[in-house]
C-alpha cells in the first residue's frame, strides 16, 4: 500500500511526532499498512520481519516517502533474536513508545488437515511470538507507553481452529497485561482484522474473484476492508484521544464479528459442495 496522503486522513500530520513503534511482521500487508500509517504521522517506525530484505525494502519505502524507518529481522519465535534486534533498533531511535505484535502464521484447513507441527507452528508463531515480542521489547519501552496486538475472529471460524485458538491466547494476554501493566501508565489493545483486501491471507482465503465476492457480501457493510482501515483503528488506539482505553479487542471488520462464524461456515460449506462434486 502506497504511503497515504495526509489530505486523506483525519488525523493531524503530527499525531505521533517524537515517537517510535516497533511493528513486527511489517514488511507486509495489514502491519505495513500501520507502518506506513504511523511514518505519515510522524513517527520513526522499526519494521521487524523474519525476512532481513523484505523488512529493509519496506523501511527503504516508507524513507523515500518522506519517513523514518529502519529494517530489522528476527523470528518472533527466537526470543534472543529478538532482542537482538530489539536493542538495535533503539540503539538507532532510542526507545519505544508503541510496540505492535503482528507477525502471524496462518493457512486455511480443517482440524483433521492439520499437523500437529502445523499447529504447533501456529500458536508459536501467534501466540508465543507476541508474548516474545512484548517481552524482548518491554525493557525498551517508555512510560506512558502503548502495546496492541493483531487479533482474529472472537467465535469459533471453520478452517481456522489453529489460528483462533492461538489468537485467544494472545486477547487473553492482552487483558491479563493491561490490567498487570495499567499502573505503570501502559496501555494494552487488541484489533482483530475483517476480511482485508491485498493481503497474503486474503489471497490465501479468497483465491479468486467468486470467492473474493462471497466474502464481501458476508460483510454488513458489504465491502472487503484495506488496510488503512486497520491503520486508522491502531491511530486511535495508541493517540492521547484514546488515553483511558485499555483492555479492548477492537472488532475493525465491517460488522462480520456481530454475524458469529456464520459467512466463514457458508464458505467452507461451499468448498465442501464443490469438493464433493469434482
Amino acid at each position: 500500500m502506497s504511503q497515504p496522503h495526509q489530505a486523506d486522513t483525519t488525523f493531524r500530520p503530527d499525531l505521533l511526532a517524537g515517537k517510535h513503534a516497533l511493528i513486527t511482521g511489517g514488511g507486509s500487508g495489514i502491519n505495513l499498512g500501520i507502518a506506513q500509517s504511523f511514518a505519515a504521522h510522524g513517527c520513526k517506525v522499526t519494521v521487524l520481519g523474519r525476512n532481513l530484505e523484505k523488512a529493509q525494502k519496506a523501511a527503504q519505502g516508507i524513507v523515500d516517502a518522506g519517513g523514518q524507518a529502519l529494517g530489522v529481522s528476527a523470528d518472533v519465535r527466537d526470543f534472543a533474536a529478538l532482542e537482538a534486534a530489539v536493542a538495535q533498533a533503539a540503539a538507532q531511535f532510542g526507545n519505544f513508545d508503541i510496540i505492535l505484535a503482528g507477525a502471524a502464521g496462518n493457512f486455511p484447513a480443517p482440524v483433521d488437515g492439520i499437523s500437529p507441527n502445523g499447529f504447533k507452528t501456529v500458536v508459536d508463531i501467534d501466540l508465543l511470538g507476541t508474548f516474545n515480542t512484548i517481552k524482548a521489547a518491554a525493557v525498551h519501552l517508555n512510560k506512558p507507553g502503548n502495546i496492541l496486538s493483531i487479533s482474529a475472529y472472537g467465535n469459533p471460524v471453520p478452517m481456522q481452529a489453529h489460528v483462533v485458538a492461538a489468537k485467544a491466547g494472545v486477547d487473553a494476554l492482552t487483558q491479563t497485561l493491561a490490567v498487570e501493566w495499567g499502573v505503570r501508565g501502559v496501555r494494552v489493545n487488541a484489533i482483530i482484522p475483517g476480511p482485508i483486501d491485498g493481503t497474503e491471507g486474503m489471497a490465501r482465503l479468497a483465491p479468486d474473484e467468486k470467492s473474493r465476492s462471497r466474502v464481501a457480501q458476508a460483510v454488513p457493510l458489504n465491502r472487503l476492508g484495506v488496510p488503512q482501515d486497520i491503520a486508522n483503528a491502531a491511530l486511535f488506539l495508541v493517540s492521547d484521544a484514546a488515553s483511558y482505553v485499555t483492555g479492548v479487542i477492537l472488532p475493525v471488520d465491517g460488522g462480520q464479528n456481530m454475524l458469529g462464524g456464520a459467512p466463514q461456515y457458508q464458505t467452507y460449506l461451499a468448498m465442501q459442495q464443490a469438493e464433493q462434486k469434482a
